[in-house]
């Protein structure tokens, strides 16, 4: 199966999955920092078919969110893509195992905002995807005390890295989790959605 993304070998990538329903710009504020910070390559918006975590009810058809995606990210380093339909996977551990396994020199970085964090242990297999993935936690307004306490988190404390060491993570064996730093969005696409 051809995969529609270009990689080269050592390349650093950062994986943002989501709904995007819609893409909002903090998913781009997200994107920008972890470019930064992290010193990655690229980002990729993995726009998700179907999150099994939300209702299908007031999903966008998925080539609607992609190209809005795409609009919203405007930026030559963040990639948007729906190859969650190409791959066949549905929850994240599935996607990152069969990313890793296709594009095996390239150092995938996991990111997601510390609301995220919060409610990980609700995702499939979710200590597995922390022990095969090194993952940024982005800060979002009113969850990062939580993000910082929550149980996947302190599962992992002896694994945290400094904000300041940040730029190490993508080159780390998982797991590897560092909580960056930097402005925050307190946007949500629910919001959005509402007040449409």
């Amino acid at each position: 199966m051809k995969l529609p993304l270009a990689t080269s070998p050592g390349l650093k990538v950062g994986l943002l999955g989501g709904s995007f329903n819609p893409a909002h710009e903090g998913h781009r504020l997200v994107s920008l920092m972890a470019l930064r910070q992290l010193q990655l390559d690229q980002v990729w918006w993995l726009v998700s078919p179907q999150n099994p975590l939300k209702s299908a009810g007031d999903m966008a058809p998925l080539n609607v969110r992609t190209q809005s995606a795409k609009l919203c990210a405007a930026h030559p380093r963040i990639v948007v893509t729906d190859i969650e339909t190409h791959l066949g996977t549905r929850f994240t551990i599935d996607t990152v195992d069969a990313l890793q396994t296709r594009y095996a020199q390239v150092h995938f970085v996991w990111l997601m905002g510390a609301d995220n964090m919060v409610q990980l242990p609700r995702w499939a297999r979710w200590r597995e995807l922390v022990e095969t993935i090194p993952m940024a936690i982005y800060p979002r307004p009113g969850f990062n005390l939580r993000a910082r306490l929550s149980p996947a988190a302190t599962t992992y404390r002896s694994r945290w890295l400094d904000a300041s060491d940040a730029a190490r993570l993508p080159r780390l064996k998982a797991p590897a989790i560092c909580f960056l730093e930097g402005p925050q969005n307190p946007i949500s696409a629910t919001k959005l959605r509402q007040e449409t």
